[in-house]
């Protein structure tokens, strides 16, 4: 660890320049011996090189965005060459170098680190050893080495001797007792972090040679520090156990406002998006009108997150439009009013009196829709009457033919054996009987 420390000792100056600015600070306020001046120099150089780090963390996220727009061509070239690993990675590495995309870009923020986390191992080592390094000059050494942070000195390590760490003003039991908590501590962060990458913000659906990564970083980096960290002065621990929590929130914000598409974190996001449209009528804020624009350009291409989405804004009777805001559809609320409308209603049970008021009206009414066939009958033969007398005059004078009655027309139909069944042509009245 000394010798890759010493590898960085260029920019062990420019480290330790920035501890002894911030202690100046701190031990105005606390001592200039206390672990708390040290301590809180530590964190404020890690918080000062996150802040220059943001740049590179900006490029992380497009890089990362940009995985995650290659999702649906990764999942047709893992469909295509499904019986074919190696010609199926192939294809995923041309498609990265085709569209300018690293896999291994979430590793950047640890890398641009490294340098400043050997840099101030080494400015920790030299305290320990009572060595001037840097800036810090021997009053700064002496003052650092009585340090204690929780009754460790910030330069003792887990695996020093007894007599090393009774001749910074230490036990041995304090100082293993603060370092394995902070191991502790270092590697679940960094668990944690890598595990809620996997577990809210990875598209389950598509299996890349990414989620590979990151699967593997998660269950490898935090075995190394834990490994690692018995070699670690408590200062380092407490630089690295800050830089875990600061990456550790920074991911969870940019989880809930800008997750992965097909995610889990997605869908949590566009609910509270949902709630906040109804609540409120309309997208507030540039970024959400933003998101609300890409889901809406993608088309057939929604995974099922931004339908369901979608479905949610239909049933509140709201419609997204291509500028990523939302209006009120007439025709959604008007459906929606209709099906209410047409909806069975159960009737109103009746008391016993209403039910007895309403059988004689009942009672009533049928007996005028039977009085009326009897009507329209009695109607029907006055007006056959005349006609048939009309009839039988004409037969008498013998103009016309005597046309056969019903009966004898039923008659004939029965008649006497021997007559010819049917109707009979009547004589002529000059004929003979």
């Amino acid at each position: 660890m000394d010798t890759i420390a010493s590898l960085f000792s260029f920019i062990t100056t420019p480290v330790s320049w920035v501890i002894v600015q911030f202690h100046k600070v701190y031990g105005a306020i606390f001592g200039p011996d206390t672990g708390w001046a040290w301590g809180l120099s530590i964190v404020s150089l890690v918080v000062l090189i996150r802040i220059c780090l943001i740049p590179l963390f900006v490029k992380q996220i497009k890089s990362t965005r940009n995985m995650q727009a290659l999702q649906p061509k990764m999942k047709a070239i893992q469909e295509r060459y499904k019986s074919d690993k190696q010609r199926q990675s192939e294809e995923m590495m041309k498609l990265y170098k085709e569209t300018g995309t690293n896999p291994l870009s979430s590793c950047l923020p640890i890398l641009a680190q490294s340098p400043f986390f050997f840099a101030l191992y080494h400015v920790l080592s030299s305290i320990a050893e009572g060595k001037e390094i840097g800036v810090l000059n021997q009053q700064l050494v002496d003052s650092a080495r009585q340090a204690h942070i929780f009754g460790a000195p910030i330069a003792s390590k887990f695996t020093d001797s007894t007599e090393a760490v009774a001749a910074l003003g230490a036990s041995l039991t304090d100082v293993r007792i603060v370092t394995a908590i902070m191991i502790v501590l270092m590697s679940a962060s960094q668990f944690f972090t890598q595990r809620q990458l996997m577990m809210k913000n990875v598209d389950l659906t598509v299996k890349t040679p990414y989620m590979q990564q990151q699967k593997m970083l998660m269950y490898i980096f935090p075995v190394i520090f834990a490994v690692m960290g018995i070699n670690f002065p408590v200062g380092v621990l407490v630089y690295w156990l800050t830089t875990n929590v600061w990456t550790m929130g920074q991911q969870m914000y940019v989880i809930n406002q800008n997750p992965t598409p097909g995610s889990k974190a997605q869908d949590s996001y566009l609910q509270r998006l949902l709630k906040s449209i109804t609540h409120h009528g309309e997208v507030r804020g540039r970024r959400r009108k933003a998101i609300v624009k890409v889901i809406v350009a993608k088309g057939s291409d929604r995974n099922e997150n931004e339908r369901r989405f979608f479905v949610g804004l239909s049933k509140a009777g709201f419609a997204a439009q291509p500028d990523g805001t939302v209006i009120k559809s007439d025709t959604i609320v008007a459906e929606a009013e209709g099906a209410a409308a047409t909806k069975r209603q159960q009737p109103k049970r009746q008391t016993k009196a209403q039910r007895q008021a309403a059988a004689p009206q009942g009672v009533a009414k049928d007996a005028e829709e039977v009085s009326e066939p009897a009507a329209e009958t009695a109607t029907t033969s006055l007006e056959k009457k005349p006609q048939d007398q009309a009839e039988a005059k004409d037969e008498a004078q013998g103009d016309k033919p005597a046309r056969p009655s019903r009966a004898n027309s039923g008659g004939s139909r029965q008649g006497k054996p021997g007559q010819r069944k049917g109707q009979q042509r009547p004589k002529h009245p000059s004929s003979k009987k």
